[in-house]
């Protein structure tokens, strides 16, 4: 099928293009929420402008991101690319050295400026949104951690897996799987160190938003005892795992029989059009065929029981999943093994096996971070200390951020209301690749004539009425 023969390449002389044709919508969202005079206002680390302002330098690091870069030396193709910098109507862009001192001259105040900044922008977005989002709000936390073969990054430390590197927190609303903020520590931190400050800070924010409820979640980790009577009186939900020590065990075995109701998992969202013959399990016939040991599980309950922790001066409900487990060696069926999993919620309302659910619904978290880590690479790490990392890893991850901003601008309403609603749900669930190739790298001719920069499209793809339909709704002012 590959006939093609006779290729030559020639360079034009007239035509102006640009790979990452997709760099003038989020330049524009940028401007268009506000976020450029937010940095500029809140962040002070230059003590002059010449030429460059704060926010020049934060998103020079965001939209090479955005335009496939995957780490600092990337910025200097783009630094030498004229019709990348004609497209941002810039003279030129900070170097690569110039990027990573500038990280470098970030303290703990001044990084938490930056996601001040962000998140003030944030909010605005969130406020123009339908009445529907700000229902309730999901936020989540959690812990990564960040290897790095460096042996001279200051703040670096070994993980309790043996690895050298850091230990970013993750704090993120789940209904837009944003980064709310990230804290940069050292690889032998705590997971959930600092987290009850960050879910305060979270809650707040999403309060100025208007969200009418708002839950906390959280692994084992994350269960902070001595924080639940406060945000119980805030009337902040939480739903947290908790560790299945002795006592718990002990609570769950005297659990009456007639208490379990059997825990009925939700299907899956994809709908096939038609049945389809399921393929061979590989995997069993091999762990059959080598007597592998198996853990098979047979069924599931649910129930429930009220306990007070130590630190807390009253009693909140304990959800209590038992998973009846069979062990076998190959095909021979050994013995079974029950396991319980807890979770503690202040929630009285919700039945007991949708508290599960919503408890589990927080593995989604672990999708962002693997995005941030793989996909932005916002915990690379390629500076040379803690707080220039965090800096760099805040800047790297408002990519991200504004990729989930595209998507909230995109409009909903009019006679394709459902399905221009399902386009948006689509575009901020997106992988970060996956939207690069729809959104970002598209290949344009650049014209600049005396009032206009014209971004010409130069090919097709199924997302582009997605990509015109934002981009009108960016050239409309932000009414929140």
């Amino acid at each position: 099928m590959y006939r093609a023969t006779n290729l030559q390449y020639e360079h034009s002389a007239r035509i102006r293009g640009l790979a990452s044709g997709g760099i003038g919508a989020m330049h524009r969202l940028a401007q268009h929420v506000g976020l450029v005079e937010a940095i500029d206002q809140h962040v002070e680390v230059l003590k002059v402008h010449l030429p460059y302002h704060e926010s020049d330098h934060v998103l020079g690091i965001a939209y090479n991101v955005l335009s496939g870069g995957t780490c600092l030396q990337d910025i200097e193709g783009r630094r030498q690319d004229e019709v990348y910098l004609d497209a941002l109507g810039a003279q030129r862009i900070p170097d690569p050295t110039t990027a990573g001192d500038f990280c470098r001259r970030f303290d703990e105040t001044t990084i938490e400026a930056l996601q001040t900044a962000i998140n003030e922008t944030r909010v605005r977005v969130w406020r123009a949104q339908p009445d529907a989002f700000v229902e309730d709000a999901f936020i989540d936390a959690d812990g990564t951690l960040a290897e790095t073969t460096g042996q001279c990054k200051a703040g670096m430390d070994i993980t309790y897996d043996g690895v050298w590197g850091y230990h970013p927190l993750v704090v993120s609303l789940a209904n837009t799987g944003e980064p709310l903020y990230l804290v940069n520590r050292s690889g032998n931190r705590p997971s959930s160190e600092g987290a009850a400050a960050r879910f305060d800070q979270a809650r707040a924010l999403c309060q100025a938003a208007g969200f009418r409820r708002i839950t906390f979640r959280g692994d084992t980790d994350f269960s902070q005892t001595e924080h639940l009577d406060r945000w119980d009186a805030a009337g902040v939900r939480f739903i947290f795992g908790y560790d299945a020590r002795a006592n718990l065990i002990r609570e769950a075995d005297a659990v009456p029989t007639r208490a379990w109701t059997p825990l009925v998992r939700r299907p899956p969202d994809e709908v096939r059009p038609e049945p389809r013959q399921r393929p061979a399990n590989v995997k069993a016939a091999i762990i059959v065929e080598r007597a592998f040991k198996n853990l098979r599980l047979e069924a599931e309950a649910v129930a429930e029981f009220a306990y007070q922790p130590v630190a807390c001066t009253k009693a909140y409900r304990m959800v209590v999943v038992r998973k009846n487990i069979s062990v076998e060696h190959g095909d021979q069926r050994l013995f079974d093994q029950i396991r319980y999993f807890f979770y503690l919620t202040n929630d009285q309302e919700t039945a007991a096996s949708d508290v599960v659910f919503l408890a589990n619904d927080r593995c989604h978290q672990e999708n962002l971070i693997d995005q941030l880590k793989h996909g932005v690479g916002a915990t690379r790490m390629p500076v040379d200390t803690l707080l220039s990392n965090w800096a760099y890893m805040v800047m790297a991850a408002l990519a991200w951020t504004l990729k989930a901003w595209f998507a909230l601008r995109l409009p909903e309403t009019g006679r394709w209301a459902a399905r221009y609603a399902a386009e948006k749900a689509a575009v901020l669930r997106m992988e970060f690749k996956a939207f690069l190739n729809a959104f970002m790298l598209i290949p344009v001719q650049v014209v600049r004539t005396s009032r206009r920069l014209v971004f010409r499209l130069l090919a097709w793809n199924p997302w582009q009425a997605v990509f015109l339909r934002a981009f009108d709704q960016l050239r409309e002012p932000l009414r929140c």
